[in-house]
């Protein structure tokens, strides 16, 4: 019987130097069923959002090749130039990458975007950063909405948004239909050890606004580089939950490296989380 979810994997889980045919590849092999391109804060990265027309129609043609789409964003170039800078030209070049990355997830057929829940990363956070996040949040809301693809908060590890209920804040406040949560379990977990928040519970709160799931193993302090089984995250609970409230989209977050064994890491980390999946 087919499957009633995806399963993807996260870009960096893999070389940095393999090919998008050898990534998407990679990940098939390893039994997922699409790739979830990072858009970081690294120049490299963000070249990504300048690629010709010739570039982009390139990976679509490596994607119907290889049968394996990418199909959901990390864009965590926010962090280094996010909406709520004091900065204005910070922020000025915030509002290209928002507008730069829906354009491309629209000609690459990306479906979601994970939008960095931060105010400012590298700054202090006050009321007039929160002021400008929220003020830009909503013009991205509007650049989402023109090209019809959906957003959604990563919960983070910083204090600002660590839990669904906080990210469903603005959600909330913005009001739009693009604009969601796509909460990280792993981070979660955190947020609940540091703050006694129930993880169950606070997943909940997003009823109705949750796009997809980050599956990542974190520990107290820790929130990445580690192999699923090395961290305390209860993926059973945490996915039954997901699921129970629609979302048939996953994503295993992980990390390449620099070990000889990484295609052996991804392999167990669809196993491992498919397992849980499919008793669903």
């Amino acid at each position: 019987m087919k499957e009633t979810y995806y399963l993807g994997l996260y870009e960096k889980a893999m070389p940095p130097e393999l090919t998008w045919e050898k990534k998407l590849l990679t990940a098939k092999n390893a039994g997922f069923d699409f790739v979830e391109i990072s858009i970081d804060e690294k120049d490299e990265k963000l070249k990504r959002l300048d690629w010709t027309k010739e570039e982009r129609l390139e990976l679509v043609k490596t994607m119907n090749s290889t049968g394996v789409p990418v199909r959901s964003m990390c864009l965590s170039g926010h962090r280094k130039y996010p909406f709520g800078s004091h900065d204005p030209e910070v922020r000025k070049r915030s509002m290209e990458i928002m507008e730069k990355a829906v354009c491309l997830a629209d000609d690459l057929g990306i479906r979601i975007i994970q939008l960095a829940g931060y105010d400012v990363y590298y700054e202090e956070s006050d009321a007039e950063t929160r002021k400008l996040f929220a003020e830009n949040l909503q013009k991205a809301a509007l650049m989402a909405a023109q090209h019809g693809v959906v957003m959604g908060f990563e919960t983070m590890e910083t204090e600002f948004m660590n839990t669904v209920g906080k990210a469903m804040a603005y959600v909330n406040m913005v009001g739009s239909p693009y604009l969601n949560v796509y909460p990280d379990l792993g981070n979660l977990t955190n947020a609940a050890k540091t703050y006694g928040t129930d993880v169950l519970e606070d997943i909940r709160s997003g009823k109705g606004h949750l796009v997809a799931m980050h599956l990542k193993e974190t520990v107290p302090g820790k929130f990445r580089d580690m192999l699923f089984g090395q961290g305390d995250v209860d993926f059973e609970s945490g996915i039954g939950t997901a699921w129970e409230l629609g979302i048939r989209r996953f994503v295993t977050e992980m990390w390449y490296l620099g070990n000889d064994d990484w295609e052996k890491n991804i392999q167990d980390a669809d196993r491992r989380m498919r397992a849980i999946l499919d008793r669903q």
